[in-house]
């Protein structure tokens, strides 16, 4: 049988995705279903979550929760629920990101939408991965963690709350697989170029930027992510970010914001 047949042990393997109800996190958590992996479908929307589980080859395998990881609480809520459902987690995958405006440049983001994108993105991020991690390091057990970061990490964005965001998430991959490494758990990162899915919205004029000649999809990522998860075809990869891009990263596309006024 082939490696790549079997990527993952389904008898054992569970999975949780945040941002599952759209986008990316959506994409991910659908293939992972698909390769029969038990995995939570975390979201903020109802609605979305109950498409996204829908539309899955074996929605059977999905269990939903819905809730704002921008919240103290939620995380714990989350947990719990994942807890429930599915027992211990081995797989984790952080793709929740709240939406971007073109408006939230430095001189125009406020308080509350700087908080929410750094809470939803890095706090949730971490405490979610720690408390999946002193699980499995307590049961003995391997696991893999995937964080969603940004070329923004590295690149300005003129959206200084999500680039920032995205910038500590990408050392937070390192921190955390430097800390888990020893006990079998690996972190890694993917790093989308322009994903026409989620929560940006592209200007189909972008493609003249990228090598490959077109805007990316969010299926374009699930590939890539379920590589990068599985234990068996990526056991001797960790704090590594993969870049999932068409090309795009060789450019600085981006201009400064236009200010009015």
């Amino acid at each position: 049988m082939s490696l790549f047949s079997t990527p993952f042990d389904t008898a054992r393997d569970t999975a949780l995705v945040t941002g599952a109800g759209n986008g990316i996190g959506r994409a991910i958590a659908q293939a992972l279903v698909g390769e029969g992996v038990r995995t939570v479908f975390a979201d903020v929307s109802a609605a979305r979550v109950e498409a996204a589980i829908a539309a899955s080859k074996r929605p059977e395998l999905a269990v939903p929760w819905i809730g704002d990881l921008s919240k103290s609480d939620a995380c714990d809520e989350l947990l719990a629920a994942a807890q429930a459902g599915l027992g211990d987690i081995t797989h984790f995958v952080h793709s929740a990101s709240p939406p971007r405006r073109e408006a939230d440049h430095a001189l125009g983001v406020d308080r509350r939408t700087w908080q929410e994108m750094h809470a939803v993105n890095l706090d949730a991020g971490f405490h979610l991965a720690r408390a999946i991690a002193t699980d499995l390091i307590a049961a003995k057990r391997p696991g893999s963690f995937l964080f969603l970061t940004s070329l923004h990490a590295g690149t300005p964005r003129n959206l200084p709350h999500y680039s920032t965001a995205k910038a500590a998430m990408a050392m937070l991959v390192k921190e955390l697989a430097k800390t888990f490494g020893r006990h079998g758990i690996r972190v890694n990162a993917l790093v989308p170029g322009a994903i026409a899915a989620g929560g940006f919205v592209a200007d189909p004029a972008l493609a003249r930027h990228i090598p490959l000649g077109r805007l990316g999809e969010a299926n374009d990522l699930a590939p890539m992510a379920l590589t990068v998860l599985s234990n068996k075809l990526s056991a001797y990869v960790t704090g590594a970010a993969f870049v999932v891009d068409g090309g795009l990263s060789l450019t600085n596309w981006f201009e400064p914001p236009v200010l009015d006024g």
